[in-house]
This record gives C-alpha cells, structure tokens and sequence, in this order.
C-alpha cells in the first residue's frame, strides 16, 4: 500500500511541479466556479435557452479551432513560464471585467459573449503551453505520472468548485463568484514566478521556426497517432458538451435550483477524480485496444445518464461517465505524447488540443440547438451514440491495419533542422 502511494504521488517529490500543481489546483477551482456561474446568468438573462449557452460555449472553444496550431509554435519557441504567466494575468483582468458589470447590474448577453470570446483567445495559448510546460516541470521519466495526477488536480478543482459555486450563487448571486475566480488567477502566477528556472528540464537551444506543417505531416504519416486522434475529435466535438447539456438537464429535466445544479456538477467530477488517480499507476504507453474500449464506454454511460429517470439515478450516471471522460482522455493522451518524437511534441500536442476543444464550437452549436428542439435529453444521447460509433469504426480501421501489415509502424527521427529544439511532453486534465 505505501508503495503504491509513493508511486501514485511521485511527482509531487519535485519542487517546482508542487508549485505548479497548487497553484492550478486554486486557478481551476476558481474556473469551475465561474463555469457554474457564467452558465446560470445565461440561462436566467434567456430565459433558459440552449442555443445561448451554446453560442456562449462556441465562443469561448471557438479560438481554439483558429489558434492552437500557432501556439503550438509559440509553445516550441518561446519560455513557456512567461507565456503561461501573461496569459493568467490577462484572464484574470478579463474575469474582473465581467465580475464588475454583473457587481454593478449592468451585464448584458452580449458582454458574455465578448468575455467568452477574450477568455478563449487566451486559452488557445494557454493551453498547448501548459500541456507543453508539466515536462519541463519533471522531465520525461516522470511525465506518464505527473499527467495523470494533473488530471487529478483538475478534477478536484472541478469537485470543489460547482458545489461551492453553487451554494454561493444560491447566497450571494453570480458576481462575488465571478469576483473570486478572478482572484484565483493569481495563484498560478505566484506559482510560477516562485519556481527554479534553473531546475527546469530544458534540453538544447529553441527552434527558430517550428512550421504547423511539420506537425501535421508526422501526425499523418503514423498510423497509431491518427487513429486515436480521430477517436479525441468526434468524443471531444460531440460528448465532451457538460458545459451545455448538465445546466439544461438541471434546470429543465429536474426543475433544480443552483445547489442541486452543482451538485450534478460535482458527480460527474468526482467520477473524473477517481479516474485520475487510477491512472497516476499506469506505466508506459497504453494499446490502442484500450484506447477504444475507453470510448466506447464512456458512451455507454453517456447514453445512460440522458435516459436517467430522476435526479439521483442522473448523479449516479453521471459519475460513472465522469469516470469513462478522464480514462478515456488520459488514455488517448498517454497513447498520442508517448508515441510523438520528442522533436513534434509541442506542435503535436496543439493538434491534439485542437481537435479535442477546439472542435467544441462546431459541437457546442449543433448540441445546443438539437437539445432547445428535442429537450435537454437529445444532447447526451447524441454524445453518448456518436462515441459509441467511433469507437466501433476505429476498431475497425485498426484491425484492417493489422490484417495489410502485421508490423508496428515505424518511428520517425526529427529532421536535422530541428535536431536542437527543446523536447516537449505534455500533461492535460
């Protein structure tokens, strides 16, 4: 048992990822609060419109889908410290923007939109940067470890926040929330300006260029990247829309208030919690098998929890398919960085964030229109059976594979040109 501890928590032996992960472990907590709450303003100023909340969604993934490959570049050039410290601070002075409008009752639909839009921008750089970063935090032995207990960290956070939200919002209204999780900016760029540049795991000298392209072509000459590539893109597009479909399902399935609302969203959450932990134990690259089952399970339990009959048969599922959302995630993320040369692995992993959340507009529209028409309900069983079938497609993509050429794909080496870039890894809740 104390071994197995020890192993679970590994990471947090190195100094500079215990800042890291302390200082997220705040941020996100603040970021899962203003997700309860951003999400209850819409719905209240809209008189509880899904194609609101889904315009409101779109928004914020929307720079995403426009931006991630750049800043995957960025990412590969740049000292990701700095970059990840002027993006916290601009997201906090954008959180405190909106904070005081709905503080001074002046807050309207279209401020929402403009702060989605500000805080997705911001997080199309954020985001590769951050993935990129937990490597440098605890190099490469480590990285399985530390990713799984980011997803961790993020969970908690994602536990503590809607069920604190939500009985905040219930006391208080929506603006102190908003007016915390500005604050909570704060905690990440603390962390990261106390840290030891010196005991960072930094390798050569930074590429001058570091071409989209590049990534994109080593990505489409690997077999077992693409494949669960594909699985991230249609999971992430069109399961992975809480955002959306837990506020509809709430307040118009249930007829809950705030509390209830964020207690739905603390069962999902807790189930993504323990799916973290489980796999803070995994050593080495998962097999694509796994990859698919994941997917197709985590579906499955989708599928259930938009046919729940009441509000605790809908907690129960619910985390149950925050369990299969974290297994499935961390195992096409493990699968995907484990098998990128380290060479690609920033401008990787922004492709990888690109069709995992950058997808999330196109599916955050159609989601919140089909639930507005069919109800709440219509939204989790499309995420659910669209999984299920890509799960089953892939399967069968890959057993075609192995069918024409029973050997294992053959690893590339980074061209000479980029013989010297730093070797990026990632972490991602």
């Amino acid at each position: 048992m104390k071994l197995t501890l020890t192993h679970t928590f590994q990471s947090l032996t190195v100094r500079n990822f215990r800042l890291f992960a302390a200082g997220q472990l705040v941020s996100v907590a603040g970021t899962w609060m203003m997700v309860v709450a951003q999400d209850w303003l819409v719905l209240s100023l809209t008189g509880d419109s899904g194609t609101a909340l889904g315009v409101v969604t779109a928004l914020q993934f929307a720079p995403l889908l426009l931006l991630t490959l750049y800043a995957g570049g960025l990412a590969d050039r740049y000292d990701k410290r700095r970059l990840l410290t002027a993006a916290n601070l601009a997201s906090g002075i954008l959180a405190l923007a909106l904070a005081v409008l709905v503080l001074a009752d002046g807050v309207q639909l279209w401020h929402i939109y403009l702060f989605a839009l500000g805080l997705g921008t911001v997080n199309a750089i954020e985001v590769p940067t951050r993935m990129s970063f937990v490597s440098e935090l605890v190099g490469a032995d480590l990285l399985p470890n530390a990713s799984a207990l980011s997803a961790a960290y993020f969970n908690t956070a994602r536990v503590v926040g809607p069920a604190t939200a939500g009985l905040l919002i219930s006391w208080f209204g929506t603006g102190p929330v908003m007016l915390l999780n500005a604050a909570s900016y704060l905690a990440t760029v603390a962390a990261l300006r106390l840290m030891r540049p010196a005991e960072l795991h930094r390798t050569g000298s930074r590429p001058q260029r570091a071409r989209v392209m590049d990534g994109i072509r080593h990505m489409a000459t690997r077999p077992d990247l693409l494949l669960p590539m594909i699985l991230v893109a249609v999971v992430g597009m069109l399961g992975f829309n809480f955002q959306l479909t837990l506020p509809l399902l709430a307040k118009t399935v249930f007829h809950a208030d705030a509390a209830a609302f964020g207690l739905l969203s603390t069962a999902l959450a807790a189930g993504s919690l323990i799916a973290a932990f489980a796999t803070t134990l995994r050593r080495g690259r998962p097999p694509l098998g796994l990859v698919i089952a994941a997917a197709a399970g985590f579906g499955i339990f989708q599928t259930l929890s938009g046919l729940a009959p009441t509000y605790l048969a809908a907690a129960v599922l619910l985390f149950c398919t925050g369990f299969g959302s974290i297994y499935f995630a961390q195992a096409a993320n493990h699968r995907i960085q484990l098998g990128t040369d380290p060479a690609y692995r920033g401008r990787v992993m922004a492709l990888y964030t690109l069709v995992f959340q950058g997808t999330t507009p196109l599916g955050a529209l159609l989601v919140g229109a089909l639930s507005e028409s069919l109800g709440a309900r219509a939204g989790l069983l499309l995420g659910g059976a669209a999984s299920v079938l890509v799960a089953v497609v892939v399967l069968c993509l890959h057993l075609r594979g192995i069918r024409g050429d029973p050997r294992p794909p053959p690893r590339r080496t980074a061209p000479a040109t980029a013989k010297n870039a730093v070797p990026d890894d990632k972490a991602t809740h």
